[in-house]
C-alpha cells in the first residue's frame, strides 16, 4: 500500500487495500479489504466503501454515499452527496445472498448526484450525467442526462458538465469549451 496518501485519524482502513497517492480519506469513512482507490481521490465524510470495489484516479466520493462490492468506477467519476449503489436485486434480511451481488460500472467522468440511487446491474456510460434523486433502473448511455424515479433520460451532456443543443446537423457545441458533439444512431459522441 502507497504510504503517500491523507487518511484522517478517524477514519477505518482494513488490511489488503490499495490506495493511490494522493488521496485523502476524511472523517468516519470506512474503506473494506481488497478495495482498490486510485490516485488523487477524494472520500467524503462518513463513506462505505465495500470490499473489492475499485475506484479509478481522480474519483470525487462526497459525504455519505455507499459503495458496495460489485461496484466499478472509471477514472474522474463524481459521486454526489448521500448517492447510493445497491449489489442485490432482491435482498431479504432472512437470505443471505453474499455470493449473488451483481455486478455495476460507472464509465470515465460520469456524475452522480446527490442522492441518487443506482439499482446493481445497469451500467452508468462515460460522461453520462445523473440528476440528483434519480432512481437509475436500466443502463444509462454514454453522455445521456436522466432525471427522476425511474430514471428517464431529458437530453444529453458535454463532458464539462453542460446540456447540449443538437443543430439541424445533429451536432453541438459544449458552451464551456467550444467541444464538438455529434448525434447519431441514438448516441453522442465528441468529434
Amino acid at each position: 500500500m502507497s504510504l503517500n496518501f491523507f487518511v484522517h485519524q478517524t477514519a477505518v482502513i482494513d488490511k489488503d487495500c490499495t490506495i493511490g497517492d494522493d488521496t485523502k480519506i476524511w472523517h468516519f469513512s470506512h474503506i473494506m479489504p481488497n478495495s482498490v482507490i486510485g490516485k488523487n481521490c477524494n472520500i467524503g465524510q462518513n463513506v462505505v466503501i465495500s470490499p473489492e470495489v475499485v475506484l479509478g484516479n481522480n474519483v470525487k466520493v462526497q459525504n455519505n454515499v455507499s459503495i458496495y462490492t460489485g461496484v466499478t468506477c472509471g477514472d474522474n467519476v463524481f459521486l454526489g452527496p448521500s448517492c447510493v449503489f445497491t449489489n442485490v436485486i432482491n435482498p431479504r434480511s432472512a437470505i443471505n445472498r453474499r455470493g449473488e451481488y451483481t455486478k455495476t460500472h460507472v464509465g470515465k467522468g460520469a456524475t452522480i448526484g446527490a442522492n441518487a440511487t443506482i439499482v446493481c446491474g445497469h451500467d452508468i456510460g462515460q460522461y453520462a450525467f445523473i440528476g440528483a434523486g434519480a432512481v437509475v433502473t436500466k443502463d444509462v448511455k454514454p453522455y445521456a442526462l436522466v432525471v427522476g424515479n425511474p430514471a428517464k433520460q431529458i437530453g444529453w451532456m458535454s463532458e464539462y458538465g453542460h446540456k447540449l443543443k443538437f443543430d439541424s446537423d445533429d451536432i453541438a457545441v459544449c458552451s464551456e469549451s467550444n467541444e464538438k458533439y455529434k448525434f447519431s444512431d441514438g448516441k453522442v459522441f465528441k468529434i
